[in-house]
């Protein structure tokens, strides 16, 4: 494993649940010995000459492709929208054209992970919905097996097809134990597959 290996946590976040899903994963990818690298993706506008700042006011900085190439392995977040994942999200993989092309991400680990404000709001249908872009990158889909013991105890979020949160109908309650553990074993099983691909 070089020095330079990192995992791309690469996320969308409005109310700030994703973002900390966000910062619990890059602590998972820490802990599993690989760097990571958290970034975001602006948000979409109906305004034609739109423009988002360069850098943003808060959080993370916007990812480039050059982020997504260079990655070891990649986890990627976006909130619920309708089951689907944020149209910001969907815009920037939308721009990932070159990458296919290349083959710049076939046979990278990839998890993805979501936050929705309703238990039944659509958490398994958005993550698989984040998953099919990846599987067209070649990219290897990681999920969180039933090893995991808070996907057998939560009471919030968390499923095996990736890490989960209920942000209840005003998106401020908390991660709790269960998610929180949930969102660093995706970091975690990441970087120790990353690192275990490049050892080959």
């Amino acid at each position: 494993m070089t020095p330079e290996a990192y995992v791309l946590v690469l996320y969308y976040s409005r109310h700030g649940a994703t973002a900390e899903m966000a910062r619990q994963v890059a602590r998972g990818v820490e802990m599993g010995g690989m760097a990571a690298r958290l970034r975001t993706v602006p948000a979409v506008s109906a305004e034609c000459a739109a423009v988002a700042p360069a850098v943003p006011e808060q959080g993370a900085v916007y990812a480039t492709l050059d982020d997504l190439r260079d990655c070891a392995a990649l986890a990627l977040g976006s909130p619920t929208r309708y089951g689907n994942m944020a149209a910001a999200m969907k815009y920037f993989l939308d721009g990932t054209n070159s990458l296919w092309l290349t083959g710049a991400l076939v046979d990278k680990p990839a998890g993805v992970f979501t936050s929705t404000a309703s238990l039944h709001g659509g958490q398994e249908s958005t993550l698989l919905s984040m998953a099919l872009p990846l599987l067209h990158h070649g990219m290897l889909i990681t999920g969180l097996p039933y090893s995991e013991s808070a996907l057998l105890e939560t009471r919030g979020g968390g499923t095996p097809y990736g890490p989960s949160h209920f942000a209840g109908a005003d998106g401020k309650r908390a991660l709790d134990e269960q998610e929180t553990a949930l969102c660093r074993a995706l970091g975690k099983r990441l970087a120790t597959l990353a690192g275990r691909l490049q050892k080959k």
